[in-house]
């Protein structure tokens, strides 16, 4: 269920005013809203805090006890697929009314991509759109078509080798050789990930590093390119 929620609204804002109108209440914990699904034999509630971060919780209405086999695996079968359809149906719904788009994940990934069009007066382009990478944005030099930034979305694991399924906006850059090598040694930038380690490197977009330091290092990266 995690998944399907993280799926529908990865890349999602909520808006305040079309919560309410969709039937969410504001309480002291945030938005609140509560829904039957399947006929009334389950009950849907869900809480959006005042910080942007959604909770499900989906209880069989006879017995009042969350259904388990929505949330753990190991569950199949044709009536939990039925559940499990009935309640993504809902989320949809309400990403589709309550939310607006935004291109990354990260605030701070959205904020660097508005600071190189107004800098640059350029946008990403998402080639591949229809596959596991659309969320990854590529920016290019207006005359040559050039990559001098990428800003992607990936499991921690991939960075760290942490075992962490968790998902972390980054940006790669070009730096050279000397500069990258340079540049690793802060816990916030790794060696370039899919791209050449001795020449580029992945930048967190996770607010450990100022947006100003971060668009001195983008500024360098199209220069080089």
């Amino acid at each position: 269920m995690d998944d399907m929620v993280s799926t529908v609204f990865q890349r999602r804002r909520f808006i305040p005013e079309a919560l309410e109108k969709f039937g969410f209440r504001k309480t002291p914990r945030g938005y609140e809203f509560s829904s039957g699904i399947m006929d009334g034999a389950f009950q849907v509630q869900i809480l959006i805090t005042s910080g942007g971060v959604l909770s499900v919780m989906v209880t069989d209405t006879l017995t009042g006890e969350e259904y388990v086999p929505l949330r753990a695996s190991g569950f199949s079968g044709a009536y939990v697929s039925a559940v499990r359809e009935a309640l993504g149906t809902l989320l949809r719904q309400i990403a589709s009314a309550c939310t607006r788009e935004v291109l990354f994940v990260s605030e701070q990934a959205n904020r660097i991509s508005g600071l190189i069009f107004g800098r640059y007066g350029i946008s990403p382009d998402f080639p591949w759109d229809k596959s596991q990478y659309q969320s990854y944005g590529v920016y290019r030099h207006h005359d040559t078509g050039k990559w001098f930034a990428l800003i992607m979305n990936v499991r921690r694991e991939v960075l760290f080798r942490d075992g962490s399924a968790e998902r972390q906006d980054i940006i790669n850059l070009k730096a050279g050789t000397e500069r990258s090598r340079e540049l690793s040694r802060h816990p916030a930038i790794l060696p370039g990930y899919h791209m050449n380690h001795k020449n580029w490197v992945s930048v967190l977009l996770n607010d450990q590093l100022a947006d100003e330091y971060v668009m001195s290092l983008v500024a360098a990266s199209f220069d080089l390119t």
